[in-house]
């Protein structure tokens, strides 16, 4: 392998990452609108957000990665960037939802779909990868505090919950 074909692959998932991270902040809007929602009093505080999301997306990158290398075919490297794409899709359409349409009862419908986006790659990747699998578990363990965060949130505020 040369130089270049072991730093593509780190280089794209990184930069793929921060696009997901770039667009999902601009996104997210902590105006008048969320401050006024009740939250539950095991929120952590807003700036805790940041490098919790810091920290999830360099070890989704690195899974990425360590998946897209250890991919027995083509067709499998083509499954993890799909699986990714769709991924930070989801993760963007999240905030949008929350944040930008003011309807968290919306995003906790989506949030289903955003857990589904990191469980399935997970056990997929496992049958190549432990340490690609293992390395999304924080994600996986994030949104499913974020999905009872945002569940809690519509509860406390009479969104109604859509299902």
């Amino acid at each position: 392998m040369t130089k270049s074909s072991l730093w593509l692959p780190v280089l794209a998932a990184a930069s793929a990452a921060m696009v997901v991270a770039i667009l999902g902040a601009s996104m997210t809007d902590l105006g008048p609108w969320y401050e006024g929602l009740k939250k539950p009093d095991w929120q952590p505080p807003d700036w805790a957000f940041g490098p919790a999301w810091t920290v999830i997306f360099a070890a989704a990158a690195l899974s990425g990665v360590t998946a897209w290398r250890h991919a027995p075919t083509d067709a499998s490297r083509e499954w993890v960037i799909g699986l990714f794409a769709i991924n930070g899709i989801l993760n963007i359409l999240w905030s949008a939802l929350f944040f930008r349409l003011h309807r968290p009862d919306w995003a906790i419908v989506e949030v289903g779909f955003l857990w589904f986006s990191i469980f399935v790659p997970m056990i997929i990747f496992a049958r190549y990868s432990k340490a690609a699998s293992l390395l999304l578990v924080p994600y996986l363990a994030w949104v499913t505090f974020a999905a009872l965060l945002n569940f809690e949130i519509v509860k406390l505020n009479g969104f109604g919950v859509p299902f």
